[in-house]
């Protein structure tokens, strides 16, 4: 089974563009369990433009499936996670000044770095994911640092994707393949959406999660989130669990 899990931050961009609690990012988290998704990611930045961290310690007692933060493990993102204790912490090489995630991470040159952080987090019974480009040798030094899983940076797929879906989806496969051969579990996000990703778990059966954001709450500003989300599930051949 592939899990769909629901990236809640531009539901806080809309609140925080008017300030007050509308709409309620905490509720939504939990309309979003009832309705099939399979867990909640969040990405909190240090300048708290979307994801606060207060709403990080709100969410946490809420939800019921997997809670799934994401971040460049600074010094203050590694205390907020060390205190929330999530199912899943992601790390992904964001620098402050990004609009939204455009690398994954160099496991050759921040090795000693990662393996260090991956065994922190490790030690407080918190699974591990690092956001990766779909770079063999990437995988191999990512096994390495102990990880649980990575993430597979999908963007380039998602670009590529309605010239060509087979040379769009190659490298893809080939990193995938390489991190199931490790014992590596598997995830993928960015730009992901209901025009590819079927063909992407198609190719890819052994995905372990998903996690989609900014399209899918798009897609809920027309089709209403109950009903997007049962759409992202059949796309990954799930079926909405009440």
């Amino acid at each position: 089974m592939t899990k769909l899990s629901v990236n809640i931050n531009k539901v806080a961009t809309i609140r925080n563009a008017r300030g007050g609690n509308l709409p309620d990012v905490v509720r939504f988290a939990s309309d979003c369990e009832r309705f099939g998704a399979q867990g909640i990611t969040v990405h909190p930045r240090p300048d708290q433009r979307h994801i606060r961290y207060s709403d990080v310690r709100q969410l946490k007692p809420v939800i019921t499936t997997e809670f799934n933060i994401e971040g460049n493990p600074v010094p203050s993102f590694v205390e907020l996670v060390s205190e929330v204790l999530p199912t899943q912490v992601t790390l992904v090489p964001d620098t402050d000044n990004v609009l939204t995630s455009n690398a994954g991470w160099d496991t050759v040159k921040h090795f000693h770095f990662l393996k260090d952080i991956v065994a922190q987090f490790h030690s407080l019974g918190i699974r591990v994911s690092i956001f990766i480009d779909p770079v063999p040798a990437l995988i191999e030094n990512a096994k390495l640092t102990g990880t649980d899983r990575v993430e597979l940076y999908t963007e380039a797929y998602a670009a590529r994707y309605a010239a060509n879906r087979e040379a769009a989806i190659a490298t893809y496969v080939e990193a995938a393949n390489v991190a199931h051969s490790l014992d590596l579990g598997l995830n993928a996000g960015h730009d992901l959406n209901l025009h590819n990703l079927s063909y992407f778990k198609q190719r890819i059966p052994f995905l372990d999660e998903v996690s989609i954001g900014h399209a899918l709450i798009s897609d809920a500003l027309y089709l209403g989130i109950e009903d997007t989300i049962h759409q992202y599930l059949s796309c990954l051949d799930e079926k909405p669990r009440y």
